[in-house]
């Protein structure tokens, strides 16, 4: 059952030093919205209780897209469905497209934004439930609570990262740009997660991301991208992968892999081997990433089932990356 929103005003300003400065001016009180496929279920759940929501729906300039230039130029506002089906973002940017295209449904992706899909809170099955629901447990470690009901004597917050864009940007070793009170400034996306299931992200009162900034792929740089759920649209992941890798004369070099879903932040594998790039390599890159990978049951499958498959989505990431 949900409960009625709570009462808020929304502030529509057009431009992001407007943006700011309501930030600024309502504080903690106050909630930035994009496209609002998260943020209005999760009002309606009790999650957040925002006396303002700053909607960036009518701020200038913040859908652009620029693909002419190094770096890439992805604007905050850019929809998901916008970049999923742009021929240049696939051919440039093919992991990243597979990635948003994942995120649930046809609808949610004509709504939903890459700067709020960036942005994503959190998830967890003791959290992303009905207000009731969360009284009846005596709330969490996240909301109203003490209690972290995932692993019971922990005093910090383990709610898993469901951004489907975030492996496949780490991989693209992507930056963020970020608008607050002290100007402008840019952050690697490494940087900007944190783990941390309350919030996840190194955003400061008052900033908002503003673009997301990809430098040109090399045309020797192959990317891949995998998703578990249980259905093949809406859900949100039980596990995400994403592998890049530089491939020459059949020799697979600088291997990368980010896992996600399964902490408060993404995770990237490391001491991957360089060599001939067939099923012997890529076993053992499904092995190091299976090895440095321990779910939690922090959301919805098994916890065994979802770390047997990081190998499969592993090598199917791999397949993906060398079609």
């Amino acid at each position: 059952m949900l409960r009625i929103a709570p009462t808020f005003t929304v502030e529509t300003p057009t431009t992001v030093d407007e943006v700011v400065a309501l930030l600024q001016r309502h504080g903690p009180e106050a909630r930035v919205v994009a496209g609002g496929t998260d943020v209005m279920p999760n009002l309606k759940h009790g999650l957040y209780e925002p006396k303002v929501l700053v909607s960036l729906g009518r701020v200038q300039g913040l859908d652009g897209l620029d693909l002419s230039g190094d770096p890439l130029s992805l604007g905050a506002l850019v929809t998901l469905h916008r970049l999923a089906e742009h021929p240049e973002v696939r051919h440039l940017l093919p992991s990243l497209a597979a990635a948003v295209g994942h995120v649930a449904g046809p609808q949610h992706r004509r709504m939903g934004t890459l700067g709020g899909n960036v942005c994503l809170d959190t998830r967890c099955v003791y959290i992303n439930q009905t207000y009731f629901w969360r009284e009846a447990l005596g709330f969490c470690i996240k909301k109203d609570g003490t209690e972290c009901h995932v692993t019971r004597t922990g005093k910090k917050c383990v709610a898993a990262a469901s951004n489907d864009s975030a492996p496949p940007l780490l991989t693209l070793d992507a930056r963020l740009e970020i608008v607050g009170v002290g100007g402008r400034r840019e952050v690697a996306l490494d940087d900007f997660y944190v783990n941390d299931g309350v919030k996840n992200n190194a955003l400061a009162q008052g900033e908002v991301v503003t673009r997301i900034l990809v430098p040109r792929p090399a045309p020797i740089r192959r990317f891949g991208f995998d998703k578990l759920r249980i259905r093949e649209s809406v859900d949100f992941p039980m596990l995400n992968v994403a592998v890049a890798f530089d491939l020459v004369d059949g020799q697979a070099r600088r291997p990368d892999i980010v896992v996600s879903a399964i902490a408060a932040r993404p995770r990237r594998v490391k001491g991957l081997p360089e060599g001939l790039l067939n099923h012997v390599l890529v076993a053992e890159w499904g092995e190091k990433a299976f090895q440095s990978t321990r779910p939690l049951p922090n959301i919805n499958g098994d916890v065994e089932w979802r770390r047997e498959m990081v190998p499969v989505l592993v090598r199917r990431a791999v397949a993906a990356a060398t079609e």
